[in-house]
């Protein structure tokens, strides 16, 4: 996982995780009498994946207990199989077992969402198509997510509405069509702002174009509308490609002409992976 998503916002994550899931103490651990023991254990990845989250799993022993030793033993964007060894912890039992779920929770999804993002990217492999992620994440979670992308291969799109203009259907109702959507937007931003349009059909990719658009997001397309959409496109704007893009159709809509698919999948329905911890 990148340094972006290091930092106050992970730790805030990690603090609420922990807080709902050890809001006073492991109750199993002490009536064992076995906190104190030191102990060491290892993550291990069950099924192949691609790896990402452990930076935020090693920071959750860390806010447990310091003293608490993280060894990765892969890298994050790391293609493994299964039954490989991605890291070794030690420490005081206690320690370990206060932060097992909550490691493996960040761990298990960051990597699902790496996984699902790397066999995107690789089914549309040597044409000149990013993949792209979206702001469909888990709230709060966003740039922990968008750092799996990264991880598997894709590329973030939006962080937040802050972060660029995208006119969907809603504004043009709003605004009384796309070339006023359009107009209005140019008037209130700078002169190198990049606009993009949401478009379903030929005719608003067309009106998109005339109202000046930089990028067209066609929605929801199949492979034949998407690629008269890169014919009347051509060159003049970016074509981005989104809804109902899955690892089976993925390749045929990247082969349109699109300069970039993306999907809201990636980070709102991609299964976790299967990892876990074992004492040595």
């Amino acid at each position: 996982m990148s340094d972006y998503a290091l930092g106050r916002d992970l730790d805030r994550v990690i603090r609420a995780a922990l807080d709902e899931d050890l809001p006073a103490h492991d109750v199993t651990t002490r009536a064992l009498g076995v906190a104190g023991r030191a102990a060491e254990a290892v993550f291990l990845a069950k099924q192949p994946c691609t790896v990402s989250g452990l930076a935020a799993a090693a920071r959750v022993f860390a806010l447990v207990d310091p003293a608490v030793v993280f060894q990765p033993l892969v890298r994050d964007g790391a293609n493994v199989d299964a039954g490989t060894e991605l890291a070794r912890v030690s420490g005081s039992a206690g320690s370990l077992l206060a932060a097992e779920r909550t490691a493996l929770n960040l761990l298990q999804r960051l990597a699902g969402i790496a996984t699902a993002t790397r066999r995107l990217v690789d089914a549309v492999a040597g044409l000149s198509c990013l993949v792209l992620d979206t702001r469909k994440t888990t709230p709060g979670w966003r740039l922990l997510e968008k750092a799996a992308v990264r991880d598997g291969g894709g590329v973030n799109h939006r962080f937040s509405l802050s972060d660029g203009v995208l006119i969907k259907d809603n504004h043009v109702r709003l605004a009384g069509g796309v070339r006023a959507a359009v107009a209005a937007v140019r008037a209130r931003t700078l002169p190198a702002t990049r606009v993009e349009v949401e478009a379903s059909t030929l005719a608003e990719v067309e009106e998109a174009l005339a109202a000046g658009a930089d990028v067209v997001l066609l929605d929801n397309a199949d492979p034949t509308l998407a690629r008269a959409a890169a014919r009347l496109v051509a060159g003049t704007a970016v074509l981005e490609l989104s809804g109902g893009i899955t690892e089976e159709n993925a390749r045929a809509m990247a082969a349109s002409g699109a300069d970039c698919i993306s999907s809201g999948a990636l980070t709102h329905s991609a299964p976790a992976v299967d990892i876990s911890l074992e004492f040595l």
